[in-house]
């Protein structure tokens, strides 16, 4: 099974929400949790470089948000379920692209080199 799988995107007008999730069948099916695991949120835009959108650390809930995305989106996680959210509110039409998930140990990282493992992505779309 695959480490990571996102889903929850799709089409939305400017102005909605979305909630994206990140689950981790690989690992459930290995036995492990997330718990100790930071996960991260990227996006990649078209005719854009892949960025960071936020990070939750394992070891603690402490986060970190793109300051393009602050205010606007809340990143969470259920431990019990090795899941990860990312609410993402009043989207613009600018936040559409493929929403990926990631993890890599301890601290967060914006960088993309630093991640260990990766889901394939959920593409969002934000348009009238």
């Amino acid at each position: 099974q695959p480490l990571l799988v996102e889903s929850g995107g799709g089409l939305v007008q400017p102005g909605g929400s979305l909630t994206l999730s990140c689950a981790a069948p690989g690992f459930t099916a290995s036995g492990f949790t997330l718990d100790v695991y930071t996960m991260s949120w990227f996006r990649q835009a078209p005719g854009k470089e892949r960025e960071a959108v936020s990070c939750i650390r394992g070891e603690d809930i402490v986060t970190n948000y793109a300051d393009s995305v602050k205010g606007r989106f809340t990143i969470s996680r259920d431990n019990a379920k090795n899941t990860v959210y990312l609410q993402m509110n009043r989207l613009k039409p600018e936040n559409r692209a493929g929403y990926n998930c990631a993890t890599r140990f301890r601290r967060c990282s914006s960088k993309v080199a630093d991640m260990n493992e990766w889901g394939k992505g959920t593409l969002v779309t934000v348009s009238t």
